[in-house]
């Protein structure tokens, strides 16, 4: 019951105050650049309007055997499949030097960053890492490949004000998280929060974020200074945050703003951050603040515009700043979002919701509510 495109961002790009970006212009997609000892950043192509990905390789050794470990993957698409054909081709003179793919890393289970993990780990016998509920939650939607879309799910969408129209568009997109995914692994080596990986000459630490999805890998190298943090933390663009169908009344924008907090109390300021879209920065408990600043706004917003009822699809613009076509593809992405702001402002004992005669929910500022 997800979107096809799940790991897009919802927000417009923001300004980057007190960033700095100190690896220069991105590799072209399909080619390397250093960033650090051992660490490779390479880019690949999307399919989306979010048009490229960064994935990471690092300099590893497993049972004797020296290769690469690759963090994130891409989507399966021909496109990246090329790509990666290129980079593995055999012999010294390769962009790889001709070295195998020791292990896959994934931070999460969104296409981009699993789609060509199955042909990885297959291609070269490598285990597949990555959390608990990232590889669980990937198979889930997999499966929903080909299905109808559940009558749950139109119930959901139905009650936040869509139309017929949104409606038959959803049904008939719903099923395509498969398209964008190789056959996944049938095993996987589990990450846990807090553990230590070595890999290569260094050792990594997991750090486990929570909102964008259920249980997002970062990993932290001390002696490098380095984080990658996939979709956990970007530079220009704020992760998409949403609720849906399977989990109606789930809050993630508090695990969001819990993890962003963690983060900000744990992790070191001056951390080169290697994000999965936009480019290698420094300035991470600036980016921190900006987006924990960002959805306290919007809630701010959205408290005073439901000083009268609203249903989900009213507040598009209040959020986001602009409307949104329910034709779409981003009016599941917008719906989700708006709905994690609203059930965390629900939970919070701010806001109250209760169906209409027409069955579509309304949105009321408790203070509203309860003034005669």
């Amino acid at each position: 019951m997800n979107e096809p495109d799940p790991a897009a961002a919802s927000a417009a790009t923001e300004p980057a105050a007190a960033l700095v970006y100190p690896c220069g212009e991105p590799p072209p997609v399909g080619t390397l650049k250093p960033v650090a000892p051992g660490v490779m950043w390479l880019r690949m192509p999307l399919p989306f309007a979010l048009n490229h990905i960064n994935l990471y390789l690092l300099d590893d050794e497993v049972d004797g055997r020296r290769g690469w470990a690759v963090v994130d993957t891409g989507t399966q698409t021909p496109e990246v499949l090329a790509a990666w054909r290129a980079l593995l081709t055999p012999g010294a003179d390769a962009p790889l030097g001709g070295r195998p793919i020791t292990r896959v890393f994934a931070t999460h289970m969104h296409p981009d960053h699993m789609g060509m993990a199955g042909w990885l780990t297959r291609k070269y016998d490598a285990r597949l890492w990555m959390t608990r509920e990232e590889y669980l939650m990937c198979r889930t939607l997999v499966a929903d490949t080909g299905r109808e879309a559940p009558d749950d799910a139109i119930d959901f969408y139905r009650r936040c004000g869509w139309s017929e129209e949104a409606l038959d568009v959803y049904r008939a997109r719903f099923g395509s998280f498969g398209k964008y995914v190789h056959a996944l692994p049938d095993s996987f080596r589990r990450l846990v929060d807090g553990e230590r990986v070595v890999i290569g000459a260094n050792e990594w630490r997991v750090v486990v974020g929570r909102g964008h999805c259920p249980e997002h890998a970062c990993l932290v190298s001390d002696s490098l200074a380095l984080m990658i943090s996939g979709d956990q933390v970007l530079p220009r663009i704020s992760s998409n945050v949403s609720v849906f169908p399977t989990e109606p009344d789930a809050d993630p924008l508090g695990d969001w703003l819990t993890s962003i907090a963690q983060m900000r109390a744990t992790l070191a300021d001056d951390l080169l951050v290697l994000p999965a879209h936009g480019d290698p920065f420094r300035g991470l408990h600036a980016r921190l603040d900006r987006l924990a600043g960002g959805h306290q706004r919007g809630l701010q917003r959205l408290k005073r515009a439901l000083a009268e009822p609203k249903r989900v699809v009213d507040l598009f613009t209040t959020l986001f700043g602009r409307p949104i076509d329910l034709r779409s593809e981003q009016v599941g992405l917008a719906t989700g979002e708006a709905i994690a702001h609203l059930n965390h402002l629900v939970k919070r004992g701010e806001v109250v919701a209760a169906p209409a005669d027409d069955g579509v929910l309304r949105y009321r500022l408790v203070e509203a509510v309860s003034t005669p």
